[in-house]
């Protein structure tokens, strides 16, 4: 970038830094028009074009983090009009599980890296089969959200992930410093280039059959996904309940989904099928062997704790024995406290990835308010209420995951399951009408959504998080990558939701 003769020159350089000067032009344009069709076209319009614009963030989030553009559209939304501070801060406080959620827990996770890298790496050079490894990675996170929260798994498979990619780059490049920056490719020697582009495809294929395994699992469970509680609380069911009424649609569309994980690994399609390079796994085999061997009793000891908070981790959320985020915080203080992280500079590490997008999800609530305070979604609900009987919960499944994916499933789940509930209390519907409903919104809202990364949490998550970059995992690569278990996922469902309910 030239340097700035003028002002003017130093302004517009500055603004959103280092992206593309069209995609400044484009988000001025986005900015300067949504005034102008708010008087002339109403907010109706308007909020559907703020809507189109905030996935234009996402989608090119790569070029620019989406909070700042994301969070200019957010403030002009309420600067004229089309939301209120009241509003945000209502649907901020209603979500207050998932950001405490994304606040403690990722950091949480970050705590046991030396562990989970330990297992996950043996894993890796243990499974010669890419197959059989994809197959593993997919049902390991389809049972693990289950049990957990797909926000969790989704950070565990990250943080793994950062980990292979940083021990093979930093070998690529030579570097002997602790400080080696895996994200600049300069020091790469040249005949490491093109097996580090292999090693990042398979990356990005594994990372995306856990990421859908993360919806595979997390919508059989009333703990998930975020939604799944709100629509357990409105139906009044338990976990065992919960679990046996979605299980009809849930358990074929896992089979399929594990079906589909096979399939797009053998025929090689839609981003999948690239294997680990022969150099890349000798040199994961020498780092777990040099990890192993170079131990001390303190090192030893770290993992213990580490795994046995693990297991306290998995038996807490599993019970529920308290919300998400401040089992995070326990797990934090616990392996902290066990393992000699008394600093503030060390645990401050912990918070890198996980503050930037808790910052995102707010100015994503935002957005969400302009749905709700402008009632953007109510002629569809309300249309659907009016179809036959029998009829409405596949129309409902269908409803639910276009808009799941269009704007984000729990705000959707959320309008949905109040409107089917106040259906119910006002006698227009029955008791066994309203649970086969709940069923199709919690179905609707958890499968069809992996079309998009915005569609669920935990795939936005992925995408704005330290590895996208690292693997090359845009919005687009998602989105085809998605592709083939969105198609297979949603029809099963479809017909699960429209034969077996």
């Amino acid at each position: 970038m030239q340097h700035a003769t003028t002002l003017f020159q130093a302004f517009r350089q500055n603004f959103l830094g280092n992206s593309p000067t069209w995609y400044k032009q484009v988000i001025l344009g986005f900015l300067i028009i949504n005034p102008i069709l708010m008087s002339i076209a109403g907010p109706t319009i308007a909020g559907w074009v703020l809507i189109f614009e905030f996935i234009f963030t996402l989608a090119l989030a790569l070029k620019c983090y989406p909070l700042q553009p994301g969070g200019l559209l957010a403030i002009e939304a309420i600067a004229i009009g089309l939301a209120s501070p009241y509003g945000v801060y209502h649907e901020v406080s209603a979500n207050l599980q998932v950001i405490l959620l994304l606040m403690f827990m990722v950091a949480g996770i970050y705590f046991m890296k030396d562990m989970l890298l330990a297992v996950f790496t043996r894993l890796l050079v243990g499974v010669r089969s890419k197959t059989l490894l994809s197959l593993l990675f997919s049902l390991s996170a389809a049972v693990l959200s289950a049990f957990l929260d797909a926000l969790t798994v989704t950070a565990v498979l990250i943080s793994v992930s950062v980990g292979f990619y940083g021990v093979y780059h930093k070998a690529a490049s030579s570097a002997g410093s602790n400080n080696h920056d895996h994200a600049n490719d300069d020091l790469l020697q040249d005949h490491h280039r093109q097996d580090l582009e292999q090693f990042r495809s398979f990356l990005r294929s594994l990372i995306m059959h856990g990421a859908v395994g993360t919806a595979l699992g997390g919508v059989t469970t009333l703990v998930g996904e975020p939604q799944n509680l709100l629509i357990a609380e409105r139906a009044g069911w338990q976990f065992i309940e919960f679990f046996i009424k979605m299980a009809p649609v849930t358990m074929p569309v896992l089979v399929i989904g594990l079906i589909t994980c096979i399939l797009t690994e053998k025929l090689k399609i839609f981003g999948y099928g690239a294997q680990l390079p022969d150099a890349v796994r000798s040199v994961l085999e020498d780092f777990a062997n040099e990890e192993k061997n170079k131990r001390t009793l303190r090192d030893n000891a770290a993992l213990i704790v580490q795994g046995i908070v693990a297991l306290l981790l998995v038996f807490a959320l599993a019970f529920h024995v308290a919300e998400v985020g401040l089992v995070g915080l326990m797990i934090i203080i616990l392996l902290t406290a066990f393992n000699g992280i008394v600093e503030e500079h060390q645990i401050g590490h912990a918070f890198e990835e996980a503050l930037p997008f808790t910052a995102l999800l707010v100015v994503f609530f935002a957005v969400v308010t302009v749905i709700h305070e402008q009632h953007l979604f109510n002629p569809i609900i309300d249309w659907v209420l009016t179809l036959e009987r029998d009829i409405q919960p596949s129309v409902f499944f269908v409803a639910n995951g276009v808009l799941s994916a269009i704007s984000d499933n729990v705000f959707v789940a959320t309008i949905y399951i109040n409107e089917v509930k106040a259906a119910l209390d006002a006698g227009t519907i029955d008791r066994d009408h309203f649970d086969v409903l709940a069923i199709a919104i919690n179905t609707g809202t958890n499968l069809p959504s992996v079309a998009t990364p915005n569609g669920q949490a935990a795939f936005l998550f992925l995408l704005t998080s330290a590895l996208a970059p690292l693997i090359r995992l845009s919005y687009g690569t998602m989105v085809v990558m998605a592709f083939p278990y969105t198609v297979t996922m949603s029809i099963v469902g479809y017909l699960a939701v429209l034969y077996m309910l």
